[in-house]
């Protein structure tokens, strides 16, 4: 048995790590690589390993970074059975769509500067870029799905089974364990794979299920070395920019991905209403048709709730639906936010700032210095929004350089990943460990997370490198 990591190996997005056992091969996720929109490109052009040879792909979750690169998959040959969750299945229609949707118009916006450009000085030829799949092929990858329940082993080949459990991260999210009869040595192993791990106590879904043994764990390090402001700050933080921001005259700016964060966000500020702690006609808009797709869904899965939400409904009470609430339904509506006056919120995506309509009001906004910009998610190495994060001065928003005047906060507690105290707790809670494979994670976040691991497991921490199989 034997597993080899071609994504979110000394990085954080574009999941893909392939497990080979029993003459089987077994892709978990098969995420796109997200960050600058060129290089993203260029990473994302070819599989180092034949789709074609692929049996099935368990999935996490339906976060693009682990689901994005599916049609590809299913268009460069792959015939087998893509495993999820019910929730995460319906999610990926609405998320694999989109994708192939932004990538089509990616290639339409290069097609047009390459026109533009001809004739003049410069590399035209990089500015090609052509969609790796489009809609009809997103489409196409859907019918290969079937769901798996929560908590219910399944057969998936002869001597493997497969049981998805609670992730507590996003809506539908699943940690993987695989309970394998290794035919080549003659012994039965468990392999546990976290995808993304969640947190205790977030609100609207379960807390992350705990595994009492197992041989082998590929865990996400994405926070490997840095500690959440505890999740109860969360809230009354986010109050305290809104009022800060309404009292200058300013907009808050939030960049926010249209899964799971913009719906915890929802929630987040209705319960400020509810509560009089923010002004109760302040408009509140959603500018994101994903976004509010993604909304609907939610209420279609009331059954993953956590208790105070699932008691909301009950109550007749929708937390995502507050009354000044309003998604933008066209590009024209989108276009008029941009000459709104006064305070208001603004959600918006893409979560990093590399495509969508937040790069719109980024450029109408950010030399404001009324307005905030209100980070509340990952942002990946080389990505307009990590700019934003580490303080750039100037960034630049469609091929023009801005000032960054507004106010930028990061609200940590708004993180959906485990931290370092939570994976700590997670692992050390195992027994049995013998390899622990790092994925999902920066150097450094891995790094110290590894050393860690030596002072309390006696299970051998390896940091997974691009294409480095590890034998099990």
């Amino acid at each position: 048995m034997k597993i080899t990591s071609y994504g979110a190996a000394l990085e954080v997005t574009g999941s893909q790590h392939l497990l080979e056992v029993n003459g089987k091969k077994i892709l978990l996720d098969c995420g796109l690589f997200q960050g600058h929109r060129k290089i993203a490109f260029e990473k994302n052009q070819d599989f180092l390993y034949d789709p074609a040879s692929i049996d099935a792909v368990l999935l996490s979750h339906a976060h693009i970074d682990h689901t994005g690169r599916v049609p590809y998959l299913v268009k460069k040959g792959f015939k087998g059975v893509i495993y999820s969750t019910e929730a995460t299945r319906n999610l990926c229609r609405l998320m694999l769509l989109d994708s192939a949707y932004i990538q089509e118009q990616d290639a339409k916006y290069f097609a047009r500067r390459k026109t533009k450009q001809k004739g003049q000085s410069g590399n035209v030829a990089s500015l090609e870029m052509e969609p790796i799949y489009d809609t009809a092929d997103a489409e196409r990858s859907l019918e290969f799905f079937k769901d798996v329940p929560y908590d219910k082993a399944y057969k998936l080949f002869e001597g493997i089974e497969i049981t998805f459990v609670e992730a507590g991260h996003v809506l539908g999210s699943s940690m993987i364990q695989l309970d394998i009869f290794d035919q080549e040595d003659n012994k039965q192993k468990r392999l546990i794979y976290t995808g993304d791990m969640g947190r205790d106590r977030l609100p609207i879904i379960n807390d992350p299920h705990n595994f009492d043994e197992a041989d082998y764990l590929i865990c996400e390090s994405t926070y490997g070395n840095r500690n959440h402001a505890p999740i109860e700050e969360g809230i009354p933080e986010l109050g305290r920019v809104i009022n800060r921001t309404v009292k200058r005259g300013g907009k808050v700016i939030i960049p926010s991905f249209a899964f799971e964060r913009t719906q915890e966000l929802i929630y987040s500020i209705h319960i400020l209403i509810d509560q009089g702690k923010i002004p109760k006609n302040l408009p509140i808009f959603v500018d994101s048709p994903l976004a509010t797709n993604i909304t609907d869904l939610f209420k279609q899965h009331i059954e993953l709730y956590d208790e105070n939400v699932r008691e909301n409904f009950r109550l007749g009470h929708n937390p995502f639906d507050p009354s000044q609430l309003k998604h933008t339904n066209n590009v024209e509506e989108s276009k008029q936010l941009n000459f709104f006056i006064g305070p208001c919120i603004i959600i918006s995506s893409s979560g990093m700032c590399e495509a969508g309509r937040i790069r719109h009001h980024l450029k109408n906004n950010i030399e404001d210095p009324k307005n905030t910009i209100a980070v509340v998610g990952y942002m990946a190495e080389n990505t307009l929004g990590r700019r934003i994060v580490d303080g750039d001065e100037f960034i630049k928003i469609y091929d023009q350089m801005y000032k960054v005047n507004a106010e930028v906060i990061i609200l940590e507690s708004f993180s959906a990943h485990a931290d370092k105290d939570d994976l700590d707790e997670f692992v050390g809670s195992i027994k049995g460990l013998k390899k622990i494979m790092l994925v999902h994670g920066e150097p450094t976040q891995s790094e110290a997370f590894a050393e860690r691991i030596k002072t309390y497991s006696k299970a051998e921490p390896i940091i997974m490198e691009p294409e480095v199989t590890i034998n099990l």
